[in-house]
């Protein structure tokens, strides 16, 4: 099957366009990387190929100590206890504009295919930002806290997340812990921090307060709404994403071009008793 970047060339007449075509397709990959919280948060330790349409997560229950000579007297050991966790790659979403023949000439390809690579990436940024942050809230657990002052609140969303235990957790470090907020809230902590007395050396020059309590701190507008605090481990929600490069072709019997972003992505809470929410 012929190279589609290859036959955009011909249509296009433009005797460098294969290498610009190819930098705007490691540009679109790099762009979602960086752009996006949910490529810091999310899980990437995950098994299988995600071309066959799914992958998985595993989570081990902690090791638990028996009186000396149980496995002796039993003839065996302990069985070791895992919970698979399974991210189908469900959601096939496409981009595909629409481009005459006389816009490239007016607005000049590389401009074009510039200004619509840009907004593409910004378009597809979004929806993974909201499917990640939905199925954390989804997933999660609602926390209401009888705190008032927005540092004991925020503190107390934290502490609910470190001190949980169950078969897989015995309390979470501090360094694992991320925090979300909504940008009002986000400003909120940082007025609080900015004016109080025992914060006087809070520098105000800088946009972000970086770490609360050893625990980092983030603002974002993805957050589903009315949901103002999210605390979560890191890797605490997988979503594999299948992007498939640029290709720009004509359109039969026409002075069209199709620019064309196809991807294939997949949302799953892999820790959900590791995400709290508050509104």
């Amino acid at each position: 099957m012929a190279d589609p970047r290859i036959l955009s060339l011909s249509i296009l007449l433009d005797p460098t366009g294969k290498d610009f075509l190819q930098h705007l397709y490691d540009g679109v990959i790099e762009n979602v990387e960086h752009s996006t919280l949910s490529g810091i948060l999310k899980n990437r330790d995950l098994s299988g190929e995600p071309s066959s349409g799914s992958v998985e997560a595993k989570r081990f229950a902690n090791a638990k100590s028996n009186s000396y000579g149980t496995a002796r007297a039993a003839g065996a050991g302990a069985h070791v206890k895992a919970k698979p966790v399974i991210i189908q790659i469900d959601q096939d979403r496409e981009i595909v504009e629409e481009i005459e023949y006389k816009d490239t000439v007016l607005y000049g390809v590389d401009g074009l295919l510039t200004r619509r690579s840009a907004n593409h990436v910004r378009s597809m940024v979004r929806e993974l930002e909201r499917a990640f942050f939905q199925e954390a809230v989804t997933a999660g657990t609602t926390y209401t806290s009888t705190k008032t002052l927005p540092n004991e609140i925020l503190e107390s969303l934290i502490l609910q997340l470190e001190t949980v235990q169950n078969d897989y957790v015995d309390g979470v470090p501090r360094d694992m812990i991320s925090v979300v907020l909504a940008p009002e809230t986000y400003s909120e902590v940082r007025n609080f921090l900015d004016t109080s007395v025992n914060n006087a050396n809070v520098n105000t020059a800088i946009g972000e307060f970086g770490r609360f309590h050893g625990v980092p701190v983030y603002s974002s507008i993805y957050l589903p709404a009315g949901v103002k605090r999210l605390a979560l481990i890191q890797t605490a929600v997988a979503q594999p994403v299948l992007p498939r490069p640029y290709t720009a072709e004509k359109i039969p019997l026409s002075e069209a071009y199709a620019v064309e972003l196809f991807y294939y992505f997949g949302t799953k809470a892999v820790t959900p008793d590791l995400i709290f929410s508050m509104s």
